[in-house]
């Protein structure tokens, strides 16, 4: 059986009321993106592209049109359901890495398999196998200001695929790295999509964006340019970890 797209933006608009004038974040954008691609959606500041982050990451909701990710319609969900969606089918990476400091790396990472509920032992061996994917696994029981910004960075990305989640989305992830890291972060981001995992980058950097399979652009508030850089490889198998729970849909 075809498993659905990951994401199926369909007409999506948001409108915000800070006073008494409409503010249109989004008009009207419609793009799908399948199992094992990786996006890049670039914008300048006041694009929309920080509001298509909201969404694609469940934090809002469009004011019209459809947001579906792995086939669910967040609009239909209760918040209670939206946060296990969250927690189970979003890895989010962010700009200024939000890691607990005086935490180490690994109890960092095993972070959402403690909320998902998992036993010890299981949230350690999952953490452990997601540190080594970033070539960390010596740096396990560091604390984050122990790291430089780019390890920071390689523990948040572990973090993100811990709950083998849906799609990874990274909000300018290299923002804060020199350009040694920021190609060590592109290596891993490319590496996890090659195994097969849908990868969505927030950036305004056009050499980061060159290392993603699709660039979408926005304008406006409208999708001004999606162009393919590279082709979209059938989706390769890969072998699920222990089911954290049935997201409802």
């Amino acid at each position: 059986m075809n498993q659905p797209a990951v994401v199926v933006a369909d007409r999506v608009s948001k409108t915000f009321m800070p006073g008494n004038v409409a503010v249109h974040a989004l008009r009207g954008v419609s793009f799908t993106i399948e199992r094992g691609d990786f996006v890049a959606i670039m914008g300048s500041s006041g694009s929309g592209k920080s509001t298509l982050m909201n969404i694609m990451g469940c934090l809002d909701v469009p004011t019209r049109g459809r947001y579906l990710l792995d086939g669910v319609d967040i609009r239909l969900m209760e918040e209670s359901d939206l946060a296990l969606v969250r927690n189970r089918k979003l890895g989010f990476v962010f700009q200024s890495f939000n890691l607990i400091p005086r935490t180490s790396s690994i109890r960092n990472v095993e972070l959402p398999l403690v909320y998902a509920g998992l036993k010890p032992k299981e949230r350690r061996a999952r953490a452990l196998e997601a540190l080594r994917t970033v070539g960390l696994e010596n740096r396990m029981e560091h604390l984050p200001s122990e790291l430089s910004g780019g390890q920071q960075q390689r523990v948040a990305i572990a973090r993100a695929m811990v709950t083998d989640p849906a799609i990874l989305l990274a909000d300018e992830p290299t923002g804060n790295l020199d350009s040694k890291s920021t190609s060590e972060v592109l290596d891993i981001l490319e590496g996890l999509n090659a195994q097969g995992r849908t990868i969505v980058i927030i950036t305004h950097e056009p050499d980061v964006a060159e290392r993603a399979k699709r660039v979408l652009r926005l304008a406006d508030g409208r999708l001004s340019e999606d162009r393919r850089l590279s082709p979209l490889a059938g989706p390769r198998p890969r072998v699920p970890h222990t089911d954290l729970g049935r997201v409802p849909a």
